[in-house]
């Protein structure tokens, strides 16, 4: 099998730490699909199904009660979602789009349970993540409740500065998406990020962004 064939489970911190002849097993039990940009990854019209990426991006949003866009969350590789749906929480909101062309693997509800029956330290690992995903979903709430955008700006440039371990960072979504995520409208994200250059704070080339300085950043 060669590591191209095995991205999938290879990446996901769920089945990551298990022998390589019992990863080969879970394997044997995806479907990949690849997406192109823009094409619909997941919807509450799907099977329950655990949605691994491979390789490529995808978007997480749900629609308020007016039909705008609310995004929750960009997945990237080793991420997954649809883990609430294959334990019975039905989705009635959530889709998934690419942002890029993106190779998925797809697990079925009915695989995915008989996997947690046998190898139980999975459930446990589940719970990890889970919690961790919970713990995100809770910082974003509270970032929200942040008076200045440009605050919030600063301060995603730099969590993504720290996570990518590089002063240089690439927005992994288009403006008017990054804006949806900052709670503002896409004008008044570019009058930020051209202001921050002005400050000589950050050098943006598209959706490429050299963070200057970090410690000027940290005190907006």
């Amino acid at each position: 099998m060669s590591q191209k064939e095995h991205l999938c489970v290879t990446l996901v911190p769920l089945f990551n730490h298990l022998d390589w002849e019992d990863q080969k097993k879970i394997h044997q039990l995806v479907r990949h699909i690849t997406f192109k940009k823009g094409e619909t990854v997941l919807s509450p019209y799907d099977d329950p199904q655990l949605v691994i990426v491979a390789y490529g991006l995808f978007k997480v949003y749900q629609l308020s009660p007016s039909g705008k866009e609310q995004l929750l969350r960009v997945v990237e590789p080793g991420g997954y979602e649809g883990e609430n749906a294959i334990f019975g929480v039905e989705n009635s909101n959530l889709f998934g789009e690419a942002l890029q062309k993106t190779q998925v693997c797809i697990l079925k509800q009915s695989d995915f349970q008989g996997l947690l029956k046998a190898y139980p330290q999975l459930s446990l690992k589940l719970l990890t993540i889970n919690a961790q995903k919970n713990a995100k979903v809770e910082e974003q709430t509270q970032f929200l409740t942040m008076e200045k955008i440009e605050e919030r700006l600063a301060i995603y440039l730099l969590d993504l500065a720290k996570a990518t371990e590089s002063s240089q960072v690439k927005i992994p979504m288009k403006i008017k998406e990054l804006a949806a995520f900052l709670g503002t409208t896409p004008e008044t994200l570019s009058r930020k990020l051209k202001s921050l250059e002005r400050a000589q704070l950050i050098k943006r080339e598209k959706q490429t962004i050299q963070l200057l300085d970090y410690e000027g950043l940290e005190e907006i």
